[in-house]
């Protein structure tokens, strides 16, 4: 299977979830608007989500997969299911007890950590309480399917891992629909999302439990012990953790500094939903695909190979993101008024605010996926310890960027820290993993990746003469069939303008790319 097949496998499944998700906001974007609820929804599922991605994809992806392929590779299929038994047994216990801890301090966590800002309001504090400790089970649910994804990616079978995220979605549309069947009101259909969550993840840990059965691995329930592999999963797991929930730590940062102004809370999540698409598609799609085969070639030491899969993997993140970063940036407002302006939304006047936040969450779209394809190349390596202090930075820099601009910007400003940090971050990878040796720039990157900007400059200029031209068909006067055909014709205009201006100028050359991404069947 080549590189562009893996990385096609695992981006569609993503995509098939984004895009499920789009409708989950839409439709939670008109029951809730940028409400109480809302805020409390959004602030309270944002603690576990940021947990499971510190302990379970983070940690997992980073330092799990590296060992386990070097247990497939040394010891064959039963070391690597013995090794897996011992993580699990470790995983297990400690997820109980830090879960069990979690819900008696939950009062004392929303109070000082997930929303300090909701204190001023003893509804709204009490209902964000609620609804942390209804869906906090579900990171035990989320690390152990971590742990089984990362399994069958080592395996080389990407699809379970990236569909199972799919029925978050799928059940959370289901309750929406139900609410709005019986007439639920807002609290209502916040307590029923949080159950839904709940649900989610039992179904998410189901389907890649039962996908590396089929796989060949059958884990059973060992007593917790501190082998010699555990110790050294440990030891990698916990700067890894930090480094790739770095983007989450940010947004829990974000979440509290926002806590203290009504809707900034739902406003970033809101926005955060529509820059994940192609962040999630992409950059999580090199991620996961990227990791496994880098510690592959460094394993069997060819170094040649290792910096080919980190040159294509760079091109194909810039290729695809620095345009959807453009489209968003220009057409934030449009974009932000298609999906979200209806019902709760459009009462409360949102569409600004939000499309703020979408914009300049846009111009740091393609630092945060150059992360996801820079960090594998320490991952691989068993360095996990220099990207937690580019985290530490990185986390240190938009703390201090989002106090000094949200008392003026607001929202917007949280967005601008979020962006900043994800730069500097990025670049922080980039320049050590040059300075080391590990990764140089190819001439196929260093000739297409100027011609790739100046196609997405051109695309961008188009799209704002052409939102100026469309602006009657884009605006809140005009019905929703004559927007979404108006910001259809552009984003396919914009697509179109984009490629032309990329072969034209040779951004891309597709038979190479092709040639250069494939790879031997495993």
């Amino acid at each position: 299977m080549s590189l562009a097949t893996k990385l096609a496998t695992v981006a569609s499944g993503t995509l098939m979830s984004r895009l499920l998700g789009f409708t989950r906001e839409m439709l939670m974007a008109a029951a809730l608007g940028t409400g109480p609820v809302a805020d409390a929804f959004y602030a309270a599922f944002q603690f576990p989500n940021t947990f499971r991605r510190l302990f379970a994809e983070g940690a997992f992806n980073a330092a799990f997969v590296p060992l386990f392929a070097k247990e497939i590779e040394q010891n064959g299929l039963d070391g690597a299911r013995r090794f897996s038994e011992e993580v699990f047994g470790v995983l297990f216990t400690v997820l109980l007890v830090v879960t069990i801890a979690m819900e008696l301090a939950m009062p004392v966590l929303v109070a000082t950590i997930i929303a300090p800002g909701f204190s001023d309001d003893p509804a709204k504090f009490e209902l964000t309480r609620s609804l942390a400790a209804i869906m906090f089970p579900y990171l035990v649910c989320m690390s152990l399917a971590a742990m089984m994804a990362g399994m069958l990616n080592s395996l080389r079978r990407y699809f379970a891992a990236a569909v199972a995220p799919v029925f978050l979605n799928i059940i959370l549309i289901g309750v929406l629909a139900a609410g709005w069947q019986r007439g639920w009101d807002a609290t209502a259909i916040g307590y029923g999302l949080s159950w839904g969550v709940l649900a989610a993840g039992l179904v998410q840990l189901a389907i890649v439990w039962i996908a590396a059965r089929f796989a060949g691995i059958r884990l059973s329930f060992t007593r917790p012990r501190l082998t010699p592999g555990v110790k050294r999963l440990l030891l990698l797991a916990l700067p890894a953790a930090i480094t790739g929930g770095i983007t989450q730590i940010n947004q829990l940062i974000g979440t509290a500094i926002a806590s203290t102004q009504n809707s900034a809370v739902s406003s970033l999540a809101l926005a955060d939903r529509v820059y994940q698409l192609p962040l999630g598609v992409v950059g999580i799609a090199v991620a996961i695909v990227l990791l496994p085969e880098l510690a592959r070639a460094l394993k069997a030491g060819d170094d040649a190979e290792a910096s080919s899969l980190q040159n294509r993997s760079v091109e194909f993140s810039l290729f695809l993101t620095l345009p959807a970063a453009a489209g968003l940036f220009v057409l934030a407002e449009p974009v932000v008024r298609v999906l979200y302006e209806r019902g709760a939304f459009a009462a409360n006047g949102s569409t600004p605010l939000v499309a703020a936040v979408l914009a300049i969450f846009a111009l740091g779209l393609p630092a945060f996926v150059l992360i996801k394809a820079f960090t594998p190349g320490y991952f691989a390596r068993e360095d996990t310890r220099t990207p937690m202090i580019f985290a530490a930075v990185s986390v240190g820099l938009n703390i201090t960027v989002a106090l000094a601009t949200f008392r003026t910007l607001g929202a917007p400003g949280i967005a601008l820290a979020s962006a900043i940090a994800g730069w500097v971050n990025a670049l922080l990878l980039a320049g050590l993993l040059m300075r080391r040796g590990h990764y140089k720039s190819d001439r196929g990157l260093i000739k297409r990746v100027p011609r790739i900007v100046l196609a997405t400059l051109l695309m961008g200029v188009a799209l704002w003469y052409g939102a100026g031209w469309l602006e009657g068909a884009l605006s809140s006067r005009a019905s929703f069939p004559v927007q979404v055909q108006a910001l259809g014709g552009l984003i396919l205009a914009g697509m179109a303008i984009y490629l032309a201006a990329t072969f034209a100028l040779g951004g891309v050359d597709l038979p190479t790319l092709k040639r250069n991404m494939r790879r031997r069947r495993g």
